[in-house]
């Protein structure tokens, strides 16, 4: 089976759990297929699926993954010892865990083709991560409290782990609760990485963006958190801050250069 007819089978068969959608053309152009089907997944709510589907799907992803270029931690220069700058995609980051910004319910973005890391990080790792955050959730039996972290495998991304934490969403003027919440995910998810001996972790922005916690802020609290959790408790994880624009890129630098 080619790489069309992976992505066929799987949009004929996300349609067919749809009985009104089920009609639907399938597009000829290949974008408007992988659209298609990115959209299919993020809609679709946890619950079982055949492992014929999850073994097209697995087959299907890591494909579009090699296409997209793994890039290794080895393949990084750190920018102080164990601390590393990279601007790229998180979900072609091959390291020991990667964070996912991610929302109360913890179960991804249901937004078809939504650009946040959540929508991102979800499409590529395939439907078994939504499936096991839902597993985790009603065992907890209430929403994530913001601050705090989950870890869970990585499935199809070259990563072992994601590691999903709630940033604080800042509405109006920012606030010091807003700082120590942010404080708190950095350092909850370095606990826990800590906690499964995972070696290396990359951060993405938390809370930035759609949540409207200011960028420099953002960065200022994370470098300090990390720094002083490894100063704290002598831990020698490798963290990588990565940055997906410019403008964050150029106040992670200076920020780093300036410490």
């Amino acid at each position: 089976m080619n790489q069309e007819e992976r992505r066929i089978f799987l949009i004929k068969k996300l349609l067919k759990e749809h009985p009104a959608s089920f009609c639907q053309d399938i597009p000829k152009n290949p974008e408007q297929q992988k659209f298609l089907l990115r959209g299919l997944m993020n809609v679709r709510p946890p619950k079982a699926v055949s492992q014929e589907f999850l073994n097209i799907q697995d087959d299907y992803l890591q494909f579009e993954l090699e296409k997209k270029r793994i890039t290794k931690l080895s393949d990084l220069r750190p920018i102080q010892d164990g601390i590393y700058l990279w601007r790229g995609d998180i979900v072609t980051l091959q390291c020991g865990a990667i964070v996912n910004a991610a929302n109360n319910g913890m179960t991804g973005c249901y937004q078809p083709c939504h650009n946040c890391i959540d929508n991102c990080i979800h499409t590529y790792a395939g439907i078994q991560l939504r499936l096991k955050c839902a597993e985790i959730m009603e065992q907890q039996g209430y929403d994530e409290p913001t601050g705090q972290a989950k870890i869970t495998p990585a499935y199809n991304l070259p990563c072992e782990y994601v590691i999903h934490t709630v940033g604080p969403i800042v509405r109006r003027k920012l606030t010091q609760k807003h700082c120590a919440l942010l404080e708190s995910c950095y350092r909850s998810c370095l606990t826990l990485a800590d906690e499964k001996r995972v070696s290396s972790i990359a951060f993405c922005c938390i809370s930035t963006g759609v949540f409207m916690f200011p960028n420099e802020k953002a960065a200022e609290i994370a470098i300090h958190t990390v720094k002083e959790y490894k100063k704290e408790t002598g831990s020698k994880i490798e963290v990588i801050f990565n940055v997906f624009n410019e403008q964050d890129e150029k106040i992670y630098r200076e920020l780093l250069n300036a410490n």
